[in-house]
């Protein structure tokens, strides 16, 4: 902050008595620790003047010595576990400023304006979110790279799906108030504060993961110390974290703030355009084992289309004539590559690197490689199930029909049951035995995948500690919902190989049918009909509408 005088705000005014708090909490326990050792030397000094002799003060004076050097080893190793244990690193894309020397510029501008120390180095994440990282623990350090001095100030983390929807102009209002918190870091009692909670959690971390008896027993005890200082300093530490956010919110004001309130609705529509993105059109690919190499590039394809179909958002199209923040990269698609990778790691758990089965897919050939692939695959293994229950082909020329699976849903298999009875003796439809045959498969699928590496080779330490993904997407799908899948791709396969249609990428809601090179949005109510209440007619007239031949054999992979 700029002093502690009468220009001080209250945001820090609170923060830095928030910070002395955590402190003499931290003070606190030390003098716990060093409590038996000052009451051992009372005892020895006064024995060693003449004034506390005899039985009884020798014993004390063995025992409490003893116990102060026990308290004082056990204090010892506590503080050496807080102090060497690495805090969570966030997982980012490193940015140099050779890679993108006019946004180093950008945000040095910006922390002049605002009277604020610059960070000292700029990375990018693959979400919407912007952020001030302290990385200067020397477990932080880069392999290779200079170390950091406790003194620099935090690295910006800005979200990559920003630097390619923002203008430049909108991206310096978003960052101006993150900007703006490098100015608490800087000072002492804030600093000190921080350190201390963050080895704080990061011992309680390495407790967590203790392996061994020996190490189980130690550490249980370090970690159960770390957690009580934690649980005091909680309630502190985060009316710190209000009181510097606060602060940097005011001292922001001066910079941007008219367009920094349009900006705001810029960062609303992007996250909900990246989630989209991530959850229709990325996480069918990453299920394949492909990814898509320019994810932040289709944010701006995604939110395109969602400014065309929303008339809340038509105004917004019209930015596009601006500069982009993403020109301030030198190499904009290298960074995106390696940001989508990054976010096919940390929201699905894909492997660090490209390999044979984890391969980058451009948009161009999204649609041939990932939705053709994934609706002859999911056919497939829809037709396994069928053969593994018995269900008989269906009549006419030989191979995987459409029409097998209708009728088998309907209940018009000949010499098939409509319904079996389980072990618990509850009865459950042909549906039912369908979908858990189904969901049995896709289990043994991934259950015989390759286990994820947790981190890079060349990752510093603490970057994947945590199991991945550290961010699903969604939640394990129900039965019903993976035999709806099936039962459209089968109907998608159908209708591509017998009535020329086409796999398409629709930016919003992922593989599309395309027919007559429009898409189709009609299909998913008439195949819950079939799978949901056993009701073929619908499903039957839209095929026959459209020319698709359930009793031609599809090609599957």
């Amino acid at each position: 902050m700029s002093g502690t005088g009468s220009g001080e705000s209250m945001g820090a005014l609170a923060a830095r008595c928030r910070a002395l708090a955590v402190l003499r909490i931290r003070s606190r326990a030390l003098a716990v620790a060093l409590l038996p050792a000052a009451v051992a030397v009372v005892l020895l000094a006064g024995g060693a003047m003449g004034r506390m002799g005899g039985g009884s003060w020798d014993t004390a004076r063995w025992i409490v010595t003893v116990l102060a050097v026990v308290v004082l080893l056990l204090a010892a190793a506590v503080a050496a576990v807080i102090v060497r244990a690495s805090p969570a690193l966030s997982p980012t894309v490193e940015l140099s400023e050779r890679a993108a020397p006019d946004l180093y510029r950008l945000v040095r501008d910006l922390a002049e304006r605002l009277n604020v120390p610059a960070p000292s180095a700029l990375a990018l994440t693959p979400d919407c979110d912007s952020w001030l990282e302290d990385r200067t623990h020397p477990a932080h350090a880069i392999p290779g790279g200079p170390r950091r001095r406790s003194a620099e100030a935090p690295v910006l983390v800005i979200g990559s799906p920003f630097l390619w929807w923002m203008r430049v102009a909108e991206l310096r209002a978003v960052l101006a108030p993150v900007v703006a918190g490098t100015a608490p870091s800087a000072h002492p009692d804030i600093a000190a504060a921080r350190r201390f909670v963050r080895g704080l959690d990061a011992a309680v971390a390495v407790a967590a993961h203790r392996q061994g008896l020996i190490r189980r027993l130690a550490l249980g005890f370090v970690g159960g110390i770390a957690r009580l200082l934690l649980r005091g300093c909680q309630v502190h530490a985060a009316e710190m974290e209000r009181g510097v956010a606060a602060a940097a919110s005011e001292r922001a004001q001066a910079v941007d703030y008219g367009l920094r309130i349009v900006a705001q609705e810029q960062v609303g529509l992007a996250y909900a355009g990246w989630d989209r993105l991530l959850t229709r059109v990325a996480l069918p690919a990453w299920r394949m084992g492909r990814w898509p190499s320019r994810l932040d590039a289709g944010v701006v394809s995604a939110l395109t289309e969602l400014s065309r179909r929303d008339r809340l958002a038509e105004g917004f199209a019209s930015r596009l004539g601006e500069r982009p923040a993403c020109d301030l990269l030198e190499e904009p698609g290298t960074i995106d590559e390696a940001a989508s990778l990054l976010a096919a790691r940390l929201f699905h758990g894909g492997p660090a690197e490209p390999g044979p089965d984890w391969s980058p897919v451009d948009w161009q050939q999204y649609p041939e490689e990932v939705v053709d692939r994934k609706w002859r695959t999911e056919a497939a293994r829809l037709h396994r199930v069928l053969d593994d229950l018995g269900v008989p082909p269906s009549t006419g020329p030989e191979g995987p029909t459409l029409a097998r699976v209708m009728d088998h849903l309907s209940g018009g298999s000949t010499g098939t049951p409509t319904g079996t009875r389980t072990e618990s003796g509850t009865d459950t439809d042909t549906g039912d035995s369908l979908a858990a045959g189904i969901s049995a498969e896709v289990a043994r699928e991934e259950a015989a995948a390759p286990p994820v590496p947790q981190s890079p080779p060349d990752a510093p330490s603490g970057w994947g500690s945590d199991p991945l993904p550290l961010f699903p997407l969604q939640p394990p799908r129900t039965g019903r919902e993976l035999l709806a899948d099936h039962v459209t791709a089968m109907v998608c396969c159908a209708a591509v190989d017998t009535a020329g249609a086409a796999p398409g990428l629709d930016w919003l809601d992922g593989p599309a049918l395309l027919i007559h090179g429009e898409r189709r949005t009609d299909l998913a109510a008439r195949v819950l009909s079939l799978v949901e209440d056993a009701d073929a007619a619908p499903l039957r007239g839209w095929l026959t509408s459209l020319g698709i031949r359930p009793e031609k054999p599809v090609r599957l992979v």
